[in-house]
């Protein structure tokens, strides 16, 4: 039924900021941009983002990393050290250094955007 993804949408707070980190700190390939949506090209599939009401306007946060109405996004990368080095250099704030997952057969690090969107990288061991 499906054949491949073809966007994913991340809701976001403020536009400009979120276009700056996903296009200056990142490097992703703008292709469109508003006041209230945006796409980067990556490939196969676009990222969008969509300007959103600020999170949890009853002031609670969620004991969970995946909370309904939000995203996550996994890429993949050649080099997970020198990714995460230039990324950190950049500004980027990680919430998991590179570490390797054996069962899962990859190098992996865990950066997030500005409003705490996680952003798994992933490097694939050699077998």
């Amino acid at each position: 039924m499906f054949k491949h993804v073809t966007y994913i949408m991340v809701n976001v707070s403020d536009m400009s900021r979120s276009v700056a980190f996903y296009r200056d700190k990142l490097g992703m390939t703008l292709k469109y941009q508003t006041d209230y949506w945006t796409e980067f090209e990556t490939g196969t599939t676009i990222l969008a983002l969509h300007l959103a009401d600020r999170p949890a306007r009853d002031g609670k946060k969620s004991n969970s990393a995946a909370v309904a109405g939000t995203c996550s996004i996994g890429f993949s990368v050649d080099d997970i050290e020198q990714t995460y080095t230039q990324l950190q250099a950049k500004g980027v704030t990680f919430v998991t250094p590179p570490m390797t997952q054996e069962a899962e057969g990859i190098k992996l690090t865990v950066c997030v955007d500005p409003d705490g969107l996680p952003i798994s990288l992933a490097e694939a061991l050699q077998k």
